[in-house]
């Protein structure tokens, strides 16, 4: 994926997953129920997304970092623990966990935190 300003990112697939909840809105509420069960339980919900953090760096999506970057932030985690979250997901996956780390500085730097 080209580099991008993931405030807009974050924006544009917001918008593009209206559109998609539009034409299939049965699949878009089972996923939204299946994520609001992972939010479910004894974590909190910012502990939630620096887990999120990581598995969207290890599964080397930049559309995920984008949402749960934003969404840890208005969990109010820190800068310093998003990229604690990402330090561990590079231990666990190598380079190609480090090059998605990087996308997860940008997103802080693009949302201003």
């Amino acid at each position: 994926m080209a580099a991008t300003d993931m405030k807009q990112l974050h924006n544009d697939t917001k918008a593009i997953l209206g559109k998609v909840a539009q034409e299939c809105p049965e699949m878009m509420q089972a996923f939204q129920s299946l994520h609001q069960a992972g939010e479910a339980g004894p974590l909190d919900l910012k502990t939630v997304e620096l887990i999120a953090i990581g598995h969207a760096i290890i599964q080397q999506c930049t559309y995920c970092i984008a949402f749960h970057v934003k969404n840890a932030l208005d969990a109010g985690a820190t800068r310093a623990e998003i990229m604690q979250a990402a330090s561990v997901s590079v231990v666990m996956g190598g380079g190609p966990a480090l090059m998605y780390a990087t996308e997860v500085a940008r997103a802080l730097d693009d949302f201003g935190a």
